[in-house]
C-alpha cells in the first residue's frame, strides 16, 4: 500500500470531524450549567450521548486532565472513573486547536482496542473549565472504502540490513526446485492460465509455491517441489476461464515466469529468493537475496524499462 492510504485516513478523519465538532460543542456549552455537580453531569452526558454519532464513552475532564463525571455509555454509567487521571493518555498531549476541538490520532485504549478521542474545550465565557471527552471504537466507526486500485508503479521496501551488510558474503545454493525449474514454472503456468489460480507466491529457496484459485478464494494451497515436479498435480483442477476483469492477459504469464527465473539463476550473489504473481491487480512483487523487496506493475516488469530494471542493470 503507498501513499493512498494516508489520503484516505485523511478525508475519514475530516468527514468525522465535520460529523462530530457542532453536537460536540453544543453538549459542551450545556456543560458548564452543571459543571460542579457529579450526579447531574452524568445525568446530562446520558440524555445527550445519542447526539454524539458512535460515541462508546462520554465524560468530562478538569483542565488538568482529571475526571469530573464518571464513564458514560448508550446503556449505562460506569462508575469508577470519577478523579481518573487522563493527562498522560495519547489523546492529551496533542495540542488542542485554537477552535477548541480536536479529534486525536488513533492510538490502543487500555483495554487493547484501536480507539480516538474527540475533545471538546468547555468554557465558562473566558474561562476554561476543562474538556468534554468522547471515545470511539474504531470497529464501530463506518468504513471509508479505499482507492479501488493499487498503484502500479515500483516500490522498494529494503529489508533486514544485518543480512544487506552480508549479502556479498553469500553465494546461492541450488534448492531441489532450481534443479527442475522449467518444470515446476510450467506447472504454474498451466495452474494460473488454465486452472483458475489468481495468485501464487512463489519460493525459489525453499522450494514451495502458495497459490489461491478463483473458486476458493480464501483457502491456500501449498506445493512443496515434489508437487511441482509432477505435472499430474494439475489433474487436481478443473479447467477455467481467463477472468475479464484480470489486468494480466493470460498469454503474459509465461514471460513473467521466465524473467523470474532469470532473476533467480543469472547471479550467484543477488538473486530471486521469492516472487509473486497476482493477476486482478497486475502487480508482480520480487524479493532478493539482500532481502530487498520490489513492487512493479506486470508492464513495467516485462518491457524492462523503468527504475526497477535500471536498478538490476546498475
Amino acid at each position: 500500500m503507498d501513499d493512498s492510504w494516508k489520503e484516505n485516513v485523511h478525508r475519514k478523519r475530516a468527514e468525522l470531524a465535520r460529523l462530530l465538532h457542532e453536537p460536540m460543542a453544543q453538549l459542551a456549552a450545556r456543560c458548564t450549567t452543571v459543571w460542579h455537580d457529579r450526579q447531574r453531569m452524568n445525568d446530562l452526558l446520558a440524555a445527550a450521548i445519542g447526539e454524539i454519532p458512535y460515541a462508546t464513552f462520554l465524560y468530562t475532564l478538569d483542565a488538568r486532565g482529571v475526571q469530573r463525571s464518571d464513564n458514560v455509555a448508550a446503556d449505562r454509567i460506569v462508575v469508577g472513573y470519577f478523579g481518573r487521571d487522563r493527562s498522560p493518555r495519547p489523546y492529551m498531549q496533542e495540542s488542542m486547536p485554537p477552535w477548541g476541538f480536536l479529534l486525536s490520532d488513533a492510538y490502543v485504549s487500555l483495554s487493547g482496542r484501536p480507539s480516538l478521542t474527540a475533545l471538546h474545550t468547555v468554557r465558562d465565557g473566558e474561562r476554561e473549565l476543562g474538556y468534554l471527552g468522547a471515545d470511539f471504537d474504531l470497529r464501530d466507526l463506518p468504513a471509508t472504502p479505499l482507492t479501488p486500485e493499487e498503484p502500479r508503479s515500483w516500490r522498494q521496501i529494503k529489508g533486514d540490513p544485518s543480512i544487506r551488510g552480508t549479502v556479498f558474503l553469500q553465494k546461492r545454493s541450488e534448492s531441489p526446485m532450481d534443479r527442475h525449474i522449467e518444470q515446476a514454472l510450467s506447472i504454474l503456468e498451466d495452474l494460473i492460465t488454465e486452472r483458475g489460480m489468481f495468485q501464487v507466491v512463489i519460493h525459489f529457496s525453499s522450494s514451495r509455491a502458495t497459490g489461491w484459485f478463483l473458486d476458493d478464494p480464501f483457502r491456500y494451497r501449498i506445493y512443496d517441489h515434489e508437487a511441482l515436479a509432477d505435472p499430474d498435480v494439475c489433474l487436481l483442477y478443473p479447467p477455467q476461464q481467463w477472468p475479464a476483469d484480470a489486468v494480466i492477459a493470460s498469454g503474459q504469464i509465461k514471460p513473467i515466469l521466465d524473467a523470474m527465473r532469470e532473476l533467480r539463476l543469472t547471479d550467484q550473489t543477488i538473486y530471486l529468493r521469492s516472487a509473486s504473481i497476482n493477476i486482478f491487480n497486475g502487480m508482480v512483487s520480487l524479493t532478493f537475496s539482500c532481502d530487498g523487496s520490489h513492487y512493479l506493475g506486470h508492464e513495467e516488469f516485462l518491457n524492462r524499462r523503468g527504475d526497477f530494471w535500471s536498478g538490476i542493470g546498475g
